[in-house]
């Protein structure tokens, strides 16, 4: 009944604008659990756990959100298997609505270096180039800057996580994590005033 409450993407997007947002953050998360079991073919081709993450070296569950720039959760996604990347789990749940916020509100979107290429609108630092060749001054105070600014949003995570033990390590089944995140998510905005 709460994850029913948790605000739509749009909404959350437009309320973000009319608060006085410059920008929102946009971050993704491994949600651990204990639950396994469902097998998929890996890139290669090859026979893998679905909501194994290879990168966290653990299994769970996929969830994208979006912040405010001071780090306030806005918007939490429905949960991808643990082995998809951030990218793609983004594509799927909410890169439509972010260039739609940048070129109808001008609101763009602050995002890590794993969600290079997402797209006009999504702002994400310069990679370092290959064979020792060094960035050029303006490019690092680039990234430095989108480091800086970006840093704040990314604690919308951690406001979740540290007050809802629950998010902790979830033991139900993974596919059960995106309504447990939003369930929180409402929770969360109902403790700070911020529902309407």
């Amino acid at each position: 009944m709460l994850a029913m409450r948790a605000p739509e993407l749009h909404e959350a997007l437009r309320n973000a604008k009319a608060d006085g947002a410059t920008h929102v953050v946009l971050d993704g998360k491994l949600f651990a659990s204990d639950r396994l079991g469902e097998e998929t073919l890996s890139v290669k081709g090859e026979q893998i756990d679905a909501w194994y993450s290879g990168k966290a070296r653990e299994p769970g569950g996929n969830v994208q959100a979006v912040m405010a720039p001071d780090g306030f959760p806005l918007w939490v996604s429905d949960v991808a298997p643990g082995s998809v990347h951030d990218l793609i789990a983004a594509r799927e749940h909410v890169l439509g609505a972010l260039y739609w916020a940048a070129s109808q509100l001008d609101l763009p979107t602050l995002a890590d270096s794993g969600y290079d290429g997402a797209g006009i609108g999504v702002l994400t630092p310069v990679k370092q180039p290959a064979e020792g060749q060094v960035l050029d001054v303006d490019t690092r105070t680039y990234n430095a800057l989108l480091r800086s600014v970006r840093c704040l949003g990314e604690r919308g995570f951690a406001l979740l996580t540290g007050r809802w033990r629950s998010l902790r390590h979830i033991t139900t089944s993974p596919r059960r994590i995106g309504d447990i995140v939003k369930a929180a998510l409402v929770l969360t905005h109902f403790e700070h005033g911020r529902l309407t």
